[in-house]
């Protein structure tokens, strides 16, 4: 998913208010799912998560996640 994805899922003003949660939060949250809406890669170290996500079956066209054949998008039912 991308920040504004679960901003708009979690009902945040902003994308922005994603990025600040996700960066002080320990490793047991899945940061490493989260990307820009273009599928480049957000996290500092960009090269763990692309492993990360390649381990976990992700496509990559280039350098970023393949969003068209991997975002993920919520049920409209919870």
């Amino acid at each position: 998913m991308s920040y504004g994805d679960i901003a708009a899922c979690a009902g945040a003003a902003s994308p922005r208010q994603v990025g600040s949660l996700l960066a002080g939060t320990d490793h047991a949250v899945p940061w490493h799912r989260v990307v820009h809406a273009d599928g480049s890669l957000a996290a500092p170290d960009h090269e763990r998560q692309r492993q990360m996500l390649m381990a976990e079956g992700v496509r990559f066209r280039g350098s970023r996640v393949d969003m068209a054949s991997c975002r993920h998008r919520p049920s409209s039912d919870g």
